[in-house]
């Protein structure tokens, strides 16, 4: 698979030869990058982390769920239920030389919620997605320079990964808060190669499948420390466990001869089972809270991929094998700015000191390793709004619509540049479902 990998990204442009738009609604992704791996990595946060760029590491608020940081649990109001639900949609362009191509795509991306078991014990819970992968185009090649004989290869990937979790966060004592997640990961993939060629009557065909049921683990601390009456700093780090998630990748060589429909199939690996990895997560973050107004902070997320191992069809010296290779990735490294700003959550005079004001950026390292060479880079940047939802019957009503507005570049000098432009759209129900009614 990787020594197609150059023309296969050289070509992929040309996905949609007869047609200048793609469109998608059962993946979150139209890349071509999300081939390699366990698929295109997705933006885990919600809502409101979403509008900053997926800052999260120190966020810390009452009303709202951050289960980026499950330490955060522990902030959650007392008497109140805490639901946020999101989807997305996006517009997708893809450039190499003077070719350009786009596409679009829906998806519906998480359920999250959050509320309070006990005195400084929060619980979260919820559905988030890990990775996406969706990708259909096809190339053409001639076989040899002086032959007008050629082949056509079409390219197919779906799937991705996604998890359930549930959490507790705790703070035993004031300012100091640790959780953990505990999550159950399930997906998979389906790619295939299809080739088929001018001048002969056999076609060879790769699929590529894997089915993972497994665990996943997250843990988190946050430190809140009193600068000033006014200002507050919160520090918070997070570990996610990496280890091998199982999966039983397969891999099927078919060699068909059109004429006589006879088929001839090889199933890899030929003993054993192999197994799919994610890596270990680190993560640490710094958030400047002013009066509960502004609130400003940096993450930094290191994901340690240089040592996992993929799945390879190799042919070698007249030998073939399916067999876990190493070198497919480096360590990702991404650093993101965001801030919040709320004139006044508790107003009840102005509906708009009430409304929340996001923004964010980020830069990821490139972390792909395409047939020995650095993937793409990624540069993204976010603007977003939280609108209190206006609700005449019931006081505490806290409820938020969440809207942002995102913008991904991943850029190569060797492969595609993808331009992705992002919709975000969720609402965080907050509700005081727990509160006693008093009869007099």
């Amino acid at each position: 698979m990787k020594k197609l990998a150059v023309s296969v990204m050289l070509g992929a442009v040309c996905f949609a030869s007869s047609a200048q738009t793609v469109s998608s609604t059962h993946s979150g992704t139209n890349s071509p990058y999300s081939q390699f791996g366990i698929g295109a990595l997705s933006e885990q946060a919600g809502g409101v982390g979403r509008g900053m760029n997926g800052l999260g590491v120190a966020y810390r608020d009452h009303i709202q769920v951050n289960h980026l940081n499950p330490a955060s649990y522990s902030a959650v109001d007392s008497l109140t239920f805490i639901f946020d639900v999101g989807l997305s949609g996006q517009l997708s362009n893809f450039e190499e030389g003077n070719k350009r191509v786009n596409a679009k795509s829906a998806s519906f991306d998480y359920a999250v919620a959050s509320f309070r078991m006990a005195r400084h014990l929060g619980m979260g819970f919820g559905v988030i997605p890990i990775s996406n992968i969706g990708y259909n185009y096809s190339l053409t090649n001639r076989i040899g320079t002086n032959s007008t004989a050629s082949y056509t290869s079409l390219y197919k990937g779906s799937g991705g990964l996604h998890e359930a979790f549930l959490g507790l966060g705790w703070e035993p004592f004031k300012g100091f808060s640790f959780g953990v997640n505990g999550g159950y990961l399930w997906g998979g993939y389906d790619r295939s190669v299809v080739n088929s060629y001018t001048e002969a009557s056999t076609s060879l065909s790769k699929y590529y499948s894997a089915d993972v049921r497994s665990y996943k683990l997250d843990f988190g601390v946050q430190l809140t420390l009193p600068l000033t009456k006014k200002d507050k700093v919160t520090l918070g780090a997070t570990y996610g466990l990496g280890h091998q998630i199982g999966g039983n990748p397969t891999c099927l060589i078919v060699s068909t001869n059109s004429t006589t429909s006879v088929a001839d199939t090889t199933s890899y690996p030929r003993t054993g089972k192999l197994q799919l990895e994610i890596p270990t997560t680190i993560g640490a973050g710094l958030m400047w809270n002013h009066r509960n107004k502004w609130k400003v902070g940096a993450d930094y997320v290191l994901q340690k991929w240089g040592s996992v191992k993929m799945p390879e069809y190799i042919s070698e010296n007249g030998q073939t094998d399916y067999r876990l290779t190493e070198n497919h990735f480096s360590d990702l490294q991404k650093l993101t700015l965001g801030a919040e700003y709320c004139p006044d959550e508790n107003s009840t005079r102005r509906y708009v000191n009430r409304i929340r004001y996001r923004f964010g950026v980020s830069y990821a390292s490139p972390y792909l390793k395409i047939n020995g060479q650095d993937g793409p880079k990624e540069y993204s940047a976010s603007v977003g709004l939280g609108i209190p939802i206006v609700n005449v019957w019931n006081k505490y009503n806290r409820s938020i619509v969440n809207v942002s507005f995102q913008w991904v570049r991943q850029e190569s000098k060797t492969f595609i540049t993808e331009n992705m432009f992002r919709i975000n759209i969720g609402i965080t129900f907050n509700e005081r479902w727990f509160e006693k009614w008093k009869v007099e």
